[in-house]
């Protein structure tokens, strides 16, 4: 562990010095810090890799803001989806050794994989993964909402996952397509993702901090804390965000000084010092355009940007007349820039411990400028100059937002009728349930109130510490309710992936316990014009009705009196109780009328 730690120390010593050397890079230090001060961050650090040695990395500002502990080359971020080029690169090792082809079906590894139509069942290839051609949207709501651990319980999601558009039609972001590339690697190794990236990458590089969890990122030493700016743009702390089983598709957690390894390996065709560490011809193939993000001439805002492509888990533009190839990452308080000119032998790695944050590229920016000797741009007053337009337009989109919404309605049912479970088989499940006269729910163990809009429109705001957040109505993420041809509510539906219908969650009424002395006053025989109906208890404690010449029907209770029946939506049944506690009569509601059944008295002997 001494050892270690001096070797970090001379590092940082060295590459300080040298810095001060460099000639391109002076006054850089005076612009990453108007950058900290213009955007409120905590802290970043920076790393600039030319040829196969790191000739600047230094931490700015905090790891830690509330006790003043400085961010440095070797904290460790959360990188986000600059994890991506990770994990496709694993596929250019199973490539090399004969182990996949790129133009496979992915369920020629993963078997159980369905996707949503018998086109992408049929087209989609593992390069499609690869380069995001697959026609689906992100539904990033399906894992962000509703995590889990398990990745074939995530991959089991994607078979009701809407596209927007036909296999390679348009390039669309997709956190899914590199959870699939994981769980591939996963069944060829008989390793997890996780234990592929450490003994491929990590160990061969001397990643020796970087790791694959929250949980070590909790447990480790000079770690960063993410931050976010509140709505008054004040620095407040998040939670670390687990990404769980959508790990393949951003969650490692690295340092500058270890990302450095990784930049140098592939500005020098995938060797790393003596070793190959991924081959040659994977790393030109992934650095090049496999897809058209955006198609369109230069506009006169950015005359530089001539075009926009993605390769394998990689980004590629053009910056100031050099090709740049870059991926970012954010996830909850922490934000990163990968980037390469591999035509330069330069790479920059900026990571940042701000949610959301445009740090990484302005940082990523000024030190390209300096290293490509360009006409430098003064990023730090430009962001100044652009956030000021942006809040602008925020306030007035806030204003135009306030008055969409109908005045002086009110919902359409009871509160009673809003609550049960809800679910989708490609999202997840949560309950509404009533608590103080108003209707909650939980989604990801996160506490959210239902604050109602207009008609059966709620908003979805969050309960922190005990209180609402009224700060986003008018803003939050709206949550409609639709009732089926009986007029109960049959679907809430969350307009959480913009490129498809609002996703629909199927109610089912919350059900009450009864026990079988209650269930036997439903018991009999009753006469509907004629037709009789017999009401019986069977297996276990179920109540069930019969007609003849149709199959029996059980009944789930939802309240006092009251059953759904379990398999045909829209059709209930209450029982009528008399003067006398009497159930003598009892009523179906059906989508085509209420029909009132009588009881049948038996006659005595």
């Amino acid at each position: 562990m001494k050892n270690r730690i001096c070797i970090i120390a001379l590092t940082l010593i060295s590459t300080l010095v040298f810095s001060q050397t460099d000639k391109r890079l002076k006054g850089i230090e005076k612009q990453f810090n108007a950058v900290l001060e213009s955007t409120k961050a905590p802290g970043f650090a920076v790393a600039i890799v030319e040829g196969d040695k790191i000739i600047y990395s230094k931490g700015f500002g905090y790891a830690d803001y509330e006790n003043k502990i400085p961010a440095d080359a070797n904290t460790l971020f959360a990188i986000g989806s600059s994890s991506k080029a990770f994990t496709s690169a694993l596929l250019g090792l199973h490539r090399a050794d004969d182990q996949l082809s790129f133009d496979d079906r992915p369920q020629m590894y993963i078997p159980e994989l369905e996707f949503y139509n018998t086109e992408m069942n049929n087209r989609i290839t593992i390069k499609d993964l690869m380069r995001h051609s697959t026609g689906l949207p992100r539904h990033d709501g399906s894992w962000y909402f509703f995590p889990s651990h398990n990745k074939d319980s995530l991959v089991k999601k994607l078979k009701y996952h809407e596209p927007f558009a036909g296999v390679r039609e348009q390039w669309h972001y997709n956190n899914f397509c590199f959870l699939l590339q994981g769980v591939i690697t996963e069944r060829i190794t008989g390793q997890t993702w996780e234990e592929n990236i450490v003994t491929k990458f990590f160990k061969p590089l001397g990643m020796d901090r970087s790791n694959t969890t929250i949980a070590e990122m909790k447990s480790s030493a000079n770690a960063a804390i993410g931050y976010e700016l509140d709505k008054d743009r004040n620095i407040s702390k998040m939670d670390y965000y687990d990404i769980a089983g959508m790990s393949p598709a951003g969650s490692i957690n690295s340092s500058v000084n270890d990302m450095s390894q990784w930049l140098m390996t592939w500005i020098n065709n995938g060797k790393y010092k003596e070793n190959q560490i991924l081959p040659e011809t994977y790393v030109k193939e992934a650095m090049s355009s496999q897809m058209i993000v955006s198609a369109g001439f230069p506009s006169k805002e950015l005359p530089d940007v001539q075009f926009a492509n993605y390769g394998y888990g990689w980004f590629l533009h053009a910056y100031k007349g050099h090709y740049m190839v870059e991926h970012g990452g954010n996830i909850n308080g922490f934000s990163a820039s990968v980037a390469l000119y591999p035509s330069d032998s330069l790479g920059i790695v900026v990571l940042a411990n701000q949610n959301g944050s445009q740090v990484p590229r302005l940082i990523r920016n000024i030190a390209a400028d300096h290293m490509l000797q360009v006409k430098k741009t003064e990023w730090a007053k430009k962001y100044k100059e652009d956030l000021q337009k942006a809040l602008k337009m925020q306030e007035e989109a806030k204003e135009e937002m306030e008055t969409s919404n109908v005045k002086n309605t009110k919902p359409s049912h009871t509160q009673i009728d809003y609550t049960g479970t809800y679910e989708h088989k490609g999202y997840g499940t949560f309950e509404i349930e009533i608590e103080n006269d108003s209707l909650f729910t939980a989604i990801n163990d996160k506490k959210i109130f239902l604050n109602h809009f207009h008609y059966d429109t709620f908003e979805m705001l969050d309960v922190e510490n005990g209180k609402v957040d009224t700060t986003e109505i008018g803003n939050a993420i709206k949550l409609h309710f639709s009732t089926n041809i009986a007029g109960d509510i049959d679907y809430a539906r969350i307009d959480i992936e913009n490129l498809v219908d609002p996703i629909a969650f199927k109610r089912t009424p919350n059900t009450i316990d009864v026990d079988s002395k209650t269930l036997e006053q439903y018991v009999g025989d009753f006469d509907l014009m004629g037709t009789e109906i017999k009401a019986y208890i069977k297996e276990d404690n179920v109540l069930y009705v019969f007609i003849k010449g149709q199959p029996e029907y059980a009944l789930i209770p939802t309240a006092t009196h009251k059953f759904n029946f379990k398999t045909l939506e829209g059709f209930k049944v209450e029982f009528i109780e008399d003067e006398d506690k009497h159930i003598n009569e009892v009523k179906f509601i059906q989508p085509n009328g209420i029909f009132v059944a009588k009881r049948k008295i038996k006659e005595e002997d």
